[in-house]
């Protein structure tokens, strides 16, 4: 009905390309216009000036023979002042855009290592948008925006990346628990050393306590009885606590200690070893 009264109506966010026998004319901006068929005029198509998103995928190879597909999205849109070469200079401008993203990151990627790729994505997604900004301003489109949102590497390749990354987390975890017990180690080593210090000290003591006592014991002894000996005191001294022992032992109803030798005639050599010892430590 609107061609029948040579009128068209352009919609918002479009405009439409007139012509006049075949020739472009004019660009039609969003409204009603009038368009007399009958003097050769006509419609020859709309373009959208909306932004439009493009994601491409492209599949290259790093520097360190890792195949990754990198996926980038193209923002773009027509503009109005450059409507005519929009309309009439690309036949397919998806396909025209998409071979200047493969041309600029088959170019890029091959240049860095796979963890750099992840690392200058921006730097790359950079080197894109300036490619297609000085290509497609030529043809009436501007470059909005160009995104890297993903970089994917071979399946096989992500695992490997995942298990060194496992690995790694793995011989630190290990270097921290060995460091651990080491520290451990160090410490109970140092308590056990100060234990038996201070054991080996209050055996000391309690060995000169011994000693002094029966060394009391010795003198006043002999004092108080003429004609013996200390050699009879002490042989004396020695046969009481041998027997004070036994009936200790004998009073427990599960000791485990056993005198070997045992019997009268072995308390005479144990007395022997016994008061040499005192008397030497006595001595020094």
């Amino acid at each position: 009905m609107g061609n029948l009264f040579c009128c068209v109506q352009v919609d918002q966010s479009t405009v439409a390309i007139k012509e006049r026998f075949g020739k472009f004319e004019d660009v039609l901006e969003p409204g009603c216009h009038c368009l007399p068929w009958f003097l050769g005029s006509q419609l020859a198509g709309h373009l959208s000036l909306r932004l439009q998103q493009l994601d491409v995928r492209c599949e290259t190879k790093t520097k360190d023979n890792v195949f990754v597909n990198v996926v980038a999205s193209i923002q773009y849109r027509a503009l109005a002042d450059k409507a005519n070469d929009a309309f009439y200079k690309l036949t397919n401008t998806r396909t025209q855009i998409q071979a200047y993203v493969f041309d600029v990151i088959r170019a890029s990627v091959p240049k860095l290592n796979l963890d750099d790729v992840f690392e200058q994505k921006t730097e790359i997604a950079k080197a894109v948008e300036e490619e297609l900004e000085k290509a497609m301003s030529a043809y009436g489109y501007e470059i909005v925006q160009t995104l890297i949102v993903d970089i994917e590497p071979d399946e096989h390749v992500k695992r490997a990346m995942n298990e060194i990354n496992a690995a790694a987390r793995l011989r630190v975890a290990a270097n921290e628990k060995a460091e651990a017990e080491k520290i451990l180690q160090i410490k109970r080593a140092e308590g056990e050393a100060e234990s038996k210090y201070l054991s080996g000290l209050g055996i000391a003591r309690q060995r000169q306590a011994i000693v002094d006592g029966l060394r009391d014991s010795v003198l006043g002894f002999s004092v108080n009885v003429p004609g013996t000996t200390a050699k009879d005191v002490m042989d004396m001294v020695l046969v009481t606590q041998y027997f004070d022992t036994m009936k200790e032992i004998g009073a427990a109803s599960k000791s485990s200690a056993v005198f070997i030798p045992h019997g009268p005639g072995a308390v005479r050599d144990v007395a022997t070893q016994i008061r040499d010892g005192l008397l030497q430590a006595a001595h020094q």
